[in-house]
């Protein structure tokens, strides 16, 4: 059954579920000045959807900070804090996501939340997003590595007993794209700060909004490998 039926949702976070990335936009900016540079498009661009040692390296490089273990403990403490702050103010929803997650419920689809935020953050978030929507819940500092690599997507598959072929990723970045497309997933991808081209693997949607039963399971046949 699991190899010719869509049975799971793993939903990325920020920028999927959440139009949180404008309040990383905030953070990063900010930390970025701290450390003396102002931060650039390009910068912020290729942060998005990495993890936050990834990203925290990618700023630093860019500020001329040095990456050293203290330096990463800083600079992931500065941004979660912040962030935290302007979580707790209100995190928008993405169009289209809550009723997208109610739908995969009635669907009755197994369903993991697969995010490269941090534990603490994500705890935040699911404040409004509601825990109720996730069997399970996969955070950045709970696998060996972050998206790209596929860790995040094949734990979250694991936990839910499935194998990736037979899980749906809906995903908005390359990056997380990428580590679901790695981890077997089909992908689903909506984008939202950048655009991203369609390939092999992925259904390319404007917007959750609309999205139908018949939907989610065209789109995870759609992306299976022929």
């Amino acid at each position: 059954m699991s190899e010719n039926t869509l049975l799971a949702v793993l939903w990325d976070m920020d920028g999927t579920l959440l139009d949180s990335e404008k309040i990383w936009d905030v953070a990063v900016a900010e930390l970025s000045l701290e450390l003396g540079r102002e931060l650039t498009a390009e910068v912020r661009e290729s942060t998005l959807g990495n993890s936050m040692r990834g990203a925290l390296t990618k700023v630093f490089a860019h500020t001329g900070t040095e990456v050293t273990e203290e330096s990463l403990k800083r600079g992931r403490d500065w941004l979660t804090d912040r962030v935290g702050t302007l979580f707790a103010e209100g995190i928008p929803w993405r169009p289209g996501a809550k009723d997208a997650l109610q739908l995969a419920r009635d669907m009755d689809l197994k369903t993991a939340l697969v995010t490269n935020t941090e534990r603490g953050l994500v705890e935040n978030a699911l404040e409004t997003i509601g825990r109720e929507y996730f069997d399970f819940t996969v955070s950045g500092d709970e696998v060996e590595e972050g998206k790209p690599h596929p860790a995040p997507y094949l734990r979250g598959a694991s936990l839910l007993g499935l194998e990736p072929s037979s899980c749906l990723a809906v995903e908005d970045s390359p990056t997380g794209s990428l580590s679901a497309h790695r981890a077997g997933c089909s992908v689903l991808l909506v984008p939202s700060e950048v655009s991203v081209d369609a390939r092999p693997g992925y259904v390319v949607r404007e917007s959750l909004v609309g999205l139908t039963d018949a939907g989610f399971r065209s789109a995870w046949r759609d992306a299976r490998p022929a």
